[in-house]
């Protein structure tokens, strides 16, 4: 279960700020759409007498795409307002907070004496995976009546990260008999519990009762969207990121799982985006530098479609029998003697090899060669692939050794991404992949450094290595 009360909110990007603007050619008739107001972020977030739960997420609504920039202009101005204002410090605390500024708000809201404060001030530690701490605020958030329950459910949800399961899931149902069941919070911190219990099922069934509850439920839909990922449903996986990200905070994991499903569906353009939203606001996140990278040798290594048209051509070519052509009686049966069925099979045996054969003479071995000649083909071209040496050698291996090498690639417990290159490749078992060298693997489709580094580490593990490494 990935950790889905310290997501780590990035700032409010806004997805669709890099979208061109649509303009009417000069020949259209067709009127232009209505001019809407800019959204009035200062009035809210500086003006507004109570600041409440509802105003909160109508900006935040708001905080998308081209609103993002003036959301961030509005938080910052407000910020810089506060130095001289203290009654405007939990406004900006909390506008910090959306802007994935976890460090800023907690100091903004360090001293916060009202509930909205505190509970503010338990999300940003929550963040910075702060659990005790966290949970501390909530409390205290609670004691102050800021939605009572909602903050219990808070709280576990921070002692859970604790490590503290039974505690969590006793202060849970502890809400239930004040109307917590009602809530989409209660069903997505019982989701959790389940999660970290084993108990799969149960927990999507909690998560999509969270979602109906609120459409809107960021860590629910995350949840459900990497549950998804997991059993394949990759379509449905995308659509719950995107609700997931469409509004502030974005999580970071959100964006890099996204990423790398439309890496996955060759929307290489969009994956690249995702990558850069994470890399603008955490210029060091190591991750999403890989998978950028990633793109990039990809973008370079993708052949166009006739390239792949003339591969396919070339295995049909191959996969002929030598019975298709024409071919002198003792030319065929020379090569049925020696097993020789294909095309393919004359590129991967030398010449020497065929005048070994039986009554196989020069006058068979000219003819043979013309017919390789008629179609692009040479004899032995591909013999280098069939002399591959083994990466290894079953005599040198310790028995425990041997064993690992025959066991199912599954057992490395691969990512996602990595999981379905090896499908790519054919390879199922352990064995399969080290007779391979990091270049090779690097030439397969969508196989980039991230996942090479990964294979390295697993292999590593059990003592293994790829070939040439």
């Amino acid at each position: 279960m990935p950790d889905l009360e310290s997501t780590n909110p990035l700032s409010a990007m806004g997805l669709g700020d890099l979208e061109p603007t649509s303009m009417p050619s000069p020949e259209s008739t067709t009127p232009p759409a209505p001019v809407v107001p800019a959204f009035d972020f200062i009035a809210i977030l500086r003006d507004s007498s109570t600041l409440s739960r509802e105003e909160i997420h109508r900006m935040l609504s708001a905080a998308i795409g081209v609103g993002a920039n003036d959301f961030r202009k509005a938080v910052d101005q407000v910020t810089d307002e506060a130095r001289s204002e203290p009654s405007l410090i939990v406004r900006a605390g909390i506008g910090q907070f959306y802007l994935g500024e976890a460090e800023t708000a907690e100091e903004l809201l360090k001293d916060s004496s009202d509930g909205i404060g505190r509970h503010y001030l338990g999300q940003s530690l929550l963040s910075q995976e702060r659990y005790e701490d966290a949970a501390n605020e909530f409390k205290q958030a609670e004691k102050l009546g800021y939605f009572p329950t909602e903050s219990i459910l808070r709280r576990a949800g921070a002692i859970r990260r604790a490590g503290r399961l039974d505690d969590a899931e006793e202060l849970i149902r502890s809400t239930g008999s004040d109307g917590g069941a009602r809530l989409a919070e209660y069903s997505y911190q019982m989701g959790c519990i389940l999660s970290d219990r084993g108990d799969t099922f149960g927990a999507i069934e909690y998560f999509e009762r969270a979602v109906d509850m609120d459409p809107h439920h960021q860590r629910a839909l995350f949840a459900l969207a990497v549950q998804n990922s997991r059993h394949g449903d990759d379509e449905e996986a995308i659509q719950l990121y995107e609700r997931c990200l469409s509004r502030p905070p974005y999580i970071r994991g959100a964006l890099l799982n996204l990423g790398l499903l439309y890496e996955d569906k060759e929307n290489y353009s969009a994956a690249q985006y995702c990558f850069e939203r994470v890399l603008k606001y955490d210029p060091g996140n190591e991750r999403a530098v890989l998978y950028l990278k990633d793109i990039e040798a990809t973008s370079d290594m993708y052949y166009d479609e006739e390239s792949l048209k003339e591969q396919q051509r070339l295995e049909q070519l191959l996969s002929r029998p030598v019975t298709d052509f024409e071919l002198s009686v003792r030319s065929r049966n020379c090569l049925a003697t020696m097993g020789i069925d294909s095309l393919g099979q004359l590129t991967e045996i030398s010449e020497q090899e065929l005048l070994s054969g039986k009554n196989f003479g020069e006058t068979s071995l000219i003819e043979v060669r013309e017919l390789m000649d008629q179609h692009g083909l040479s004899i032995g071209e591909f013999l280098h692939e069939k002399q591959r040496e083994p990466a290894f050698d079953n005599r040198e291996l310790t028995p425990e050794e041997q064993t690992a090498v025959q066991l199912p690639i599954s057992d490395l417990n691969l990512s996602v991404r990595s999981r379905k290159c090896m499908t790519r490749l054919g390879i199922t078992t352990i064995g399969e992949i080290l007779v391979r060298t990091p270049d090779e693997l690097l030439s397969a489709k969508n196989f980039g450094v991230t996942s090479l580094n990964e294979i390295r580490n697993k292999l590593s593990e059990i003592n293994l290595k790829l070939r040439n490494d």
